[in-house]
């Protein structure tokens, strides 16, 4: 986070709020899968592959989709050349409208290409095959809260704590906004984080252009 300006960090923080709502719909709709944090598909592949062969199949298959969304939007931004975020953006939109029409035939269906989403959204700020920042998975940003609230007591700097807890604060507030919505839109409660990834395409676009003539 460190490395951007106030304006991205803000777009940074509202993209961890779409991956934390998009993974509390696929959590409810899969009844305890992640479709963002593959972390936790791994403990349950190893947990199913121990006493559950079915739990085990549909971790790795999110787990497979979540992968193949990271390559999926590396390959379009590498051919978006500057229009990177923007094309990758769009991407997850199209893969989270996919999703919606699918949670009617098949849930785990549906749950993959939320997956695949979720992968293509951690490239959006990939340069040199590097993602700088985590937006769907907060373990390194309360690594970093943890530190920065150790160097208030031992009096070591750590600069830029703060701006991770406003992302790992984000995407809480996305799941409570997924869960919430939830009981009230079902399925349809996807089509409002496929609007928001267009909206956020568009910003990211505004932004960029505006950061170019400046």
């Amino acid at each position: 986070m460190i490395r951007f300006d106030r304006p991205m960090q803000g777009f940074a923080i509202a993209l961890a709020f779409l991956a934390g709502y998009i993974d509390a719909l696929g959590f409810l709709t899969t009844s305890g899968f992640f479709v963002s944090f593959m972390s936790g598909n791994s403990t349950r592949l190893a947990v199913g592959i121990a006493s559950d062969r079915s739990d085990a199949t549909a971790a790795a298959i999110l787990i497979l989709c979540f992968v193949a969304g990271v390559g999926g939007g590396a390959i379009v931004g590498a051919i978006a050349g500057r229009r990177q975020s923007s094309a990758i953006l769009i991407l997850v939109a199209m893969l989270l409208a996919v999703a919606a029409l699918m949670v009617g035939q098949s849930a785990l269906g549906a749950a993959g290409l939320l997956a695949l989403a979720m992968g293509a959204e951690n490239t959006v700020f990939e340069r040199e095959g590097e993602a700088p920042l985590g937006l769907t998975y907060m373990t390194g940003s309360l690594v970093r809260i943890g530190f920065g609230l150790a160097g208030l007591v031992t009096g070591r700097r750590y600069p830029g704590w703060g701006s991770y807890a406003l992302l790992w604060l984000g995407l809480v507030v996305g799941a409570v906004t997924g869960a919430w919505l939830f009981p009230m839109l079902q399925q349809d409660a996807i089509w409002l984080g496929s609007g928001a990834a267009l909206v956020m395409a568009l910003l990211i676009a505004v932004m960029r252009r505006d950061a170019q003539g400046a």
